[in-house]
């Protein structure tokens, strides 16, 4: 979540998808991206996700049609998608998820930027988001993660509240049948993250606790260090809707932050990362 500081295009930052402008080669990249993540996921996603998929296989090629997306969303949790030029202040960004509204961008990143964009688009904001969204558990989950974020501004821990989002919604697995699976959007949309979260040696896996992911810092860059693993939607639902956030944050604040490849003794760890990959990568940067 980031401080935007150009003029909004409308009180609620929205825009109109405008459908009919996107190019061949955009709906070609979107294709080509989505053919992609559907062939690598069945197995490595959450059956919620898989199943979610469904609700994006509309009437036209390529990118999906807001408007007719909604349709399909709204029938099933009550969601809609709502088209943004890019990031969106947070106050706006909460707001719209507490009326159960998705901001999605309008534009989808360039062929040779297939697999990484700093900036998420359209490919990541509706393939990687919206098909959870089609899970009425994670449905409610979202929607009230957008009222604690207008709370978390009141209270000044935007930032601890980020984390939860970070580590769950972006980048966060659940463990299925003894499996342990992915569903956060940051890996469902990246085929090498798709790869690295369940295969590589190099992350830690650890088992989800509210309060020691809102305390973890992660990294924006590149692969995670850490990836948190709930047990099931409906515990992570239910740790929203029985906290009290206000003085979880002030024990928060009392604490100190933890590295994003920290392992703590009362971690319960499905898997203890070699940090081979990050410690490669620091390597290779100029002293």
């Amino acid at each position: 979540m980031d401080t935007i500081t150009a003029a909004p295009p409308s009180p609620d930052w929205t825009i109109s998808q405008d459908w009919s402008h996107y190019t061949a080669e955009e709906h070609a990249t979107w294709d080509t991206l989505f053919e992609r993540q559907s062939k690598l996921l069945p197995g490595r996603a959450s059956t919620a996700f898989l199943k979610g998929l469904d609700v994006l296989k509309l009437s036209k090629p390529g990118i999906p049609d807001f408007d007719e997306l909604s349709e399909r969303l709204m029938a099933a949790t009550g969601w809609q998608v709502v088209a943004v030029p890019g990031l969106v202040p947070d106050a706006v960004f909460f707001d719209h998820l507490a009326n159960r509204r998705f901001v999605a961008g309008n534009f989808i990143r360039r062929p040779d930027q297939l697999d990484y964009l700093q900036e998420p688009d359209v490919f990541h904001d509706v393939f990687g988001h919206v098909p959870m969204l089609a899970d009425p558990v994670f449905a409610d989950f979202i929607q009230l993660y957008g009222q604690g974020g207008q709370r978390a501004m009141e209270h000044g821990a935007l930032d601890k509240l980020a984390r939860l989002y970070w580590y769950t919604v972006e980048f966060g697995l659940v463990r299925e049948d003894g499996e342990l699976r992915i569903y956060g959007s940051g890996i469902v949309s990246s085929a090498g993250e798709s790869r690295f979260a369940l295969d590589s040696d190099s992350p830690n896996r650890i088992g989800f606790d509210l309060k020691r992911v809102m305390r973890t810092k992660y990294r924006i860059d590149d692969y995670q260090q850490s990836y948190f693993v709930i047990p099931s939607f409906e515990v992570l639902l239910k740790a929203a809707v029985e906290t009290d956030f206000v003085p979880l944050y002030a024990e928060i604040a009392a604490e100190a932050e933890l590295e994003p490849a920290e392992v703590l003794s009362q971690d319960v760890v499905y898997g203890w990362g070699t940090q081979e990959y990050a410690l490669s990568k620091a390597a290779a940067v100029p002293a």
